[in-house]
């Protein structure tokens, strides 16, 4: 029972709604990026690299056997450096992206949480916190005088 309770108040404090948002968000942004990667990227990679795919790049360790009648008897063993190469595009990419996204929310939390900014309204929490800070000065001052007396 308290298990259930637990998950209500994940949940309904929006928790649950966020992370979701974010990995649909972040599963189309995966799309978007392959598609960058692997028809806008590669392409002129490939280019460069004699007119062949970056993906079906890889070194054979060994040859596959065929038999007589054309039917592959036993797979290639190879190691396949060009879907890793598309892979690391892929991380970098979004890696960079999502730096950049960070740095533009942490800019704008910043000035969100500047107190003395008029031109951005101040979150509650900050305003309050704030407004409990100068309270506490007011009041150590206050007590600083009598103690003084």
């Amino acid at each position: 029972m308290k298990l259930f309770k637990e998950f209500k108040d994940f949940a309904v404090k929006g928790n649950m709604m966020d992370m979701a948002i974010g990995i649909i968000i972040g599963a189309a942004f995966n799309k978007v990026i392959d598609v960058l990667v692997k028809k806008v990227l590669l392409p002129p990679l490939s280019l460069l690299s004699g007119n062949t795919n970056m993906g079906d790049k890889r070194i054979v360790l060994k040859d596959a056997i065929i038999a007589a009648d054309g039917s592959v008897t036993k797979e290639e063993v190879a190691i396949g450096y060009g879907a890793l190469f598309e892979a690391a595009i892929d991380f970098f990419i979004i890696g960079f992206t999502i730096f950049i996204v960070v740095k533009f929310m942490n800019r704008l939390i910043k000035k969100a949480e500047d107190t003395t900014d008029a031109t951005v309204e101040t979150p509650k929490n900050i305003e309050l916190l704030s407004k409990l800070t100068d309270l506490m000065e007011e009041q150590n001052a206050l007590l600083k005088v009598r103690s003084e007396k």
